[in-house]
This record gives structure tokens, sequence and C-alpha cells, in this order.
């Protein structure tokens, strides 16, 4: 992998690969649609200028020679993208012939794959690439985050031509998670009821007057967000006050998370939402603050006093055998993803980053049950104890027991892989 760590948004490298294959898809009338898993991070780290120029190479030859009328750019990471994970990019049906394909793959790319460590991933897939890199942030699992709760879960209508363009809008509003119905050509004309829903999105194509009348009428007694789907290069539609705003081609998901808090936003009636929902938080919780910080303590104490291994191997080799992975890539795994995380630990809790503090919590407990790290799962046990029961002022204490506990871990770790 190249030395280079740039950290960069996925979203911007995306658009800005279409930019340079843009004149090309407007002469072919090409459309170039991403479908990005929701597991993918935001931010990643690794050289940017070299992942530009994969992107724009493989898409400007697809472009260049395939028939088709849309493409289709696929992201997919694993699930659990804890540090450094491949993460692949792939046409299928590229339109293309097999024949063409191989000879890109193994000439034209071949010198930008080297550089990022990638690899080409022969299956029945057209265009199958892996490229390894980090995530932006340790710990940070969920990658877009709304800064309302009553901005999510709406319910939203999406029409538009493409089946492609379609499945991809969709799970890209269902990570919020929104509730999305579909509609068809048919469906535009037609007399049906838009009051069930809080954001219509309708392919420019098919926005006619009608639709639109329909959708003024029940933007007199709610308040319907009417957004037109559109390409970058073509006349937005105006004219209409009933318009929200545009959807520009090709969507990301950073598009749609930077549309919903436009729409949403500055709703007084979210606000107010909020408030009530606040309210309500504070009355379900009170039962669990009357325990008190002395209980806590005490809770927190009895678990302390419970006896673990700082690493226990055996429980580590057990694990291996019924799960299937080898015992020492997973420790050298653990050194490479908690490397001096301790820091990075003081920082949030520093910063009083509950989110960040919890996601790295997670991911620590899950590495350290897999190794057998006694002392980290319960290290880990007492965070969520905290943040069950509401005492986060006694965090500031935690960052200074977690190095001591990291370097425990890391002594016996490198004990046991005889690394000095």
């Amino acid at each position: 992998m190249s030395d280079v760590e740039d950290i960069f948004d996925i979203n911007k490298i995306l658009r800005k690969s279409f930019v340079g294959i843009e004149s090309l898809s407007k002469d072919k009338n090409i459309e170039l649609i991403f479908e990005m898993s929701p597991t993918l991070p935001r931010e990643l780290r690794g050289d940017v200028q070299e992942i530009e120029d994969f992107l724009t190479i493989m898409l400007t030859f697809v472009f260049k020679y395939t028939q088709n009328t849309e493409i289709v750019l696929t992201l997919n990471a694993p699930e659990d993208f804890i540090y450094e994970e491949l993460v692949s990019f792939k046409i299928e049906q590229s339109g293309v012939s097999k024949e063409k394909v191989l000879l890109f793959l193994e000439t034209e790319l071949v010198h930008s794959l080297k550089k990022l460590d990638g690899k080409v991933v022969y299956d029945e897939n057209d265009i199958h690439l892996s490229i390894p890199l980090i995530i932006g942030e340790l710990g940070f699992r969920r990658h877009y985050r709304l800064p309302s709760k009553s901005m999510l879960q709406k319910k939203v209508l999406l029409i538009a031509e493409s089946e492609n363009s379609t499945r991809c809008i969709t799970k890209m509003f269902k990570y919020f998670p929104y509730d999305v119905d579909l509609g068809f050509h048919e469906y535009v004309d037609d007399n049906s009821s838009l009051s069930s829903y809080d954001l219509v999105v309708v392919e420019e194509s098919l926005a006619t007057d009608s639709f639109t009348v329909m959708v003024e009428k029940v933007q007199k007694v709610k308040n319907l967000k009417y957004v037109i789907l559109t390409n970058s290069s073509s006349s937005v539609i105006s004219g209409h006050a009933s318009i929200s705003t545009h959807l520009l081609r090709p969507v990301t998901q950073e598009s749609i998370f930077e549309l919903i808090i436009s729409l949403f936003g500055d709703d007084k009636f979210d606000k107010e939402s909020d408030a009530m929902t606040a309210s309500v938080d504070r009355r379900s919780d009170q039962r669990k603050n009357n325990i008190g910080t002395i209980g806590v303590n005490k809770i927190i104490e009895e678990k302390k006093s419970v006896a673990e291994l700082v690493l226990d191997i055996e429980e580590g080799l057990k694990n291996a055998k019924e799960q299937g992975f080898l015992y020492t890539d997973e420790l050298q795994h653990f050194l490479g993803t908690f490397d001096k995380s301790d820091l990075y630990f003081r920082e949030i809790v520093n910063e009083k980053q509950n989110n960040k503090i919890k996601e790295f919590c997670i991911d620590l407990e899950k590495q350290s049950k897999r190794i057998g790290a006694g002392g980290m799962q319960k290290f880990a046990d007492i965070i969520s104890l905290i943040y069950i029961y509401d005492k986060l002022d006694m965090l500031p204490i935690y960052p200074g027991r977690y190095h001591i506990e990291l370097d425990k871990l890391t002594v016996e770790i490198k004990k046991y892989l005889h690394i000095k």
C-alpha cells in the first residue's frame, strides 16, 4: 500500500471522478450511478491522487467502449470496518467485451493498482477490484449522523425511470432509516394521495404539471418537500414555488445526507418535536439516575473485583478454532488497530464526544473477546455501565486506566508473538 495516508471523503472522490468523464457521459448519453454500501466509511485514508487516477482511468475505459446507457459502480466494505479493510469497486455488466476488459486490467490499470496495493478479483463480474484502505477515524462506525432525531424515519415517495437508480437511491435513504415507496411513470398523473409522505423525489422528465399541482394541493395543508432529480448538466425546472430543491446526479450517500439536512434542518415543528423527545427521554432515564453515583461505584467495584486474565490464550485459541481464524493474525490485527489508541480515547473523552466513545468501546469489546483479553473486556463493560446509568461525569478518570490496561495487554500479546 502507498505510504501516503491523506484523509479524504469518498463521496468527493467519486464526484471528482465523474467530472473527469462528464463530457464523455454527455456525448454518449450514459448515466453513471453509484451504489454505496452502508458499511462504507465516509472518511478514509489513502493516496488520494492515486485513487482519483485509478477511478478516472477505469470509468473512462468503460464509458469509451460500452454500449450501455447506464453504468453502475458499486462500492462495498466489510460490516466491521475496524482499521484497514479491503474496499471493493465493482462494475457489473459493463457492456464491454471480456477480451477488452482483461487486456485493460492487465495493461492500463496494472500500474495504478500496484501503487495502491490493489488486486483484480476474477469472478462473474466484468470489472471487480479491491483496494486496502484505512478508516478515517478509529471507532467511528456510524458514518453519517443527522444533527436531529426528528430528521430520522421520514416517509419518501421516489419516482424515477431507471430501476438501477431507484434501487441505489432507495438504499441511501434507508440508511437513516427512511421508509421509501416507489412510484412509476403511470403513477405521476394518477390522483393518488400524497398526504402520507414527508418527501417526494421525482425525476425531472417525469415531473409533469399535473403532478406538481397535486403536490401544491398537499402543501397547503402539510409541509411536504418536493425534490427534482436531475442531471448536473441539465436545465433545472424553475417557476414552481412548490419545488423545495434539486438532487443532482450522480447521487452519493453524502448527497442524500446533505439533502435531508437542507430540507428538514430549519423546520420549526422538528425543533419542537426534538424538545418533546428530549423531555420524554429525561423522564424515562430518571429511574436510572435514581441509583446515584454511590450505587454505580458499588456496581463497578464489584465488577472490578472479579479476576480476569490480561490475555487468556486458551480462550483465544478456542475462539480461533470455532470461528476459523488464525490466532496470531488476530493478535497482530489487535496491535495494529489499537496501537496508541489510548491517546485517541483520551481525546474523545476530553472533548465529550459520547457517540465516538460508545462506538470505540463496542469495537474494543468485540476485538478483546476474540483474542481472550478478559481485562480489556471488563474495562469496556465498565464504560458501558457508566453510559447505562448516565454517569458521564465519571469518565475523565478512565483514559488513564485505559492506558494502563492497554499497556499490560500489549506486553502480553508481544510476549506471545515473540516481539521485543
